[in-house]
Parts: C-alpha cells; structure tokens; sequence
C-alpha cells in the first residue's frame, strides 16, 4: 500500500493508486503491460455494457417465454458492475481508466503523464473497438434479421435530437457530457487521492459512480461519458450515429479536462 505522502508532486498512473495488490517493492509493468490491461479493461467495459444494451435491454423475446428484458436501469447497472471488475483486475496494473477522457483528466490534474496519454487512448480505442466487433459477430449467427434491426436502431450509439431516447437536442447533449463527466473524473481523482482516498473501495465508488450517471443521463443521449464506448458502438450504428459522433468525442474530453484542472486548483496537496 503507497504511504507516499506527495500525490501531487509525483506522475501516479494508478487509479486504484495505493491498492494492496501494488506492492511497494514490485516493480513497475511494462508499458505493454499497462496497454494490453487498457484495451482489456475497455473491451470488458464496452462488451458488458453496449451488449447488455443491445441483447438484453428489450430482448422481444416475451412471446417465446423468455422475461421483456432488463430496460435501461440493467443497462446502467452493466456499465457500473463492468468497471468495478476492470478497476480490481487491472487498475493496479495500469491504473484502469478505460477511457480517453479518463486519462486526460488525470494528465491535466498531474496525475498521470501527458507522454503516456497516446498510447493508452488508443489501447482503449482498440478494446472498444473489438468488443463492438464481437458483438456483431454474434448477431451475424443470431435469429433471422437481429444484426440489421440492431444496427437500423443505433447499435445502442449515442445520440442526440431524433436519435435521443427522449428526444433531447444537441444543447442538452453538450450540457450532460462535459458535466457528468466532469463529476466522473473528479469522483475518480478523489477516491483514488493517495493520502485522502480509499483504495479498498475505490473501485466500487467509480462503479456506482459511473451506474448513476448512466441513470441520469440514458434518456438524454443514451449516455457517453467515454469517447471510445461512443466510437465502438458509432462504427456499427450507420450513417446518423457517424454523423453525430463528434459531440462525443469533443465534450466528454472538455468535462475530464475541466475536472482535471479543477481538482489540480482547489484539491491539490500544495508543496
């Protein structure tokens, strides 16, 4: 457990920073360590959560005896229940952001190196990317027309105006990306604070932090918060998800540098 009484002044790539499972004396993983732990972190959160979306939210399987599905509440509980077993399997290894904008808040806030950001964004572009992929993969081979009405209806993408769940406009969109995913990184920077946070519950706290959000803000946009969930799901989800995909990329990014820098100006140790 890090006992380092400095967390501002140092570079900690960690979000479960003082975990039980980083030993003190254990040596730091390589960097394709820490990419390969990204992209499966990723991959583990886009695959639960865009799946349990798109098999499970509205299954249309009531007629043959099967429950109507887990509705958006399942899905939000999905996304939440994935991070906190990505946060425990791999946050001590790369510190489990498996999310772009999670790293750039981190940079931003001096916790984590601007030079390594590259390289983990696109680990966990590649996770989402795959996770997306595998799902299409099991439609191809599920019931007759499943992949085409998945992919006429979104492939669970994010959206805004005729493509919201509720039919909230671009406004709306902009407004609850930057702000909950500022909340998002700055619970994160929090929880994970090597002097003030918690590291035995920090990964549930990001959980249920990330399961609220998508409570919040499902019917508004369908919820991003992640740019790389917004572009695995947008690659199967056609034209329109295409389309609309830079609002999800640009402001879940300004949230977690505004939060970044917030925390760095009002929560950080000064020397």
């Amino acid at each position: 457990m890090s006992t380092d009484p400095r967390p501002e002044k140092r570079v900690a790539p960690t979000r479960l920073e003082h975990s039980p499972s980083a030993g003190g004396g254990a040596p730091a993983p390589a960097t394709s360590t820490k990419l390969a732990a990204e992209a499966a972190g990723t991959f583990l959160l886009v695959f639960g959560g865009v799946g349990t979306a798109l098999f499970a939210a509205n299954n249309g399987l009531a007629d043959n005896g099967f429950p109507v599905g887990v509705g958006y509440v399942g899905v939000a509980l999905a996304f939440g229940l994935t991070v906190v077993a990505g946060a425990y399997a791999w946050g001590p290894i790369s510190g489990g952001h498996f999310n772009p904008a999670i790293t750039l808040g981190l940079a931003a806030a001096g916790r984590f190196a601007w030079k390594d950001t590259i390289g983990y964004i696109i680990a966990q572009l590649v996770g989402g990317v795959i996770a997306t992929s595998i799902i299409a993969l099991v439609g191809v081979f599920g019931p007759d027309g499943w992949l085409a009405t998945a992919q006429d209806g979104g492939f669970a993408s994010n959206g805004f105006g005729d493509h919201s769940p509720g039919g909230f406009g671009l406004g709306s969109a902009i407004t609850i990306e930057i702000v909950l995913t500022a909340v998002f990184v700055l619970v994160i920077l929090g929880v994970t604070h090597a002097t003030r946070g918690n590291a035995t519950i920090a990964g549930l706290v990001i959980g249920l932090t990330l399961t609220l959000i998508h409570l919040i803000s499902i019917p508004v946009d369908n919820t991003s918060v992640n740019p790389a969930r917004s572009l695995a799901a947008a690659i199967y989800g056609g034209g329109d998800a295409l389309a609309q995909l830079w609002v999800f990329i640009v402001f879940p990014i300004v949230g977690g540098l505004l939060a970044g820098l917030l925390h760095r100006a009002l929560f950080s140790t000064k020397a």
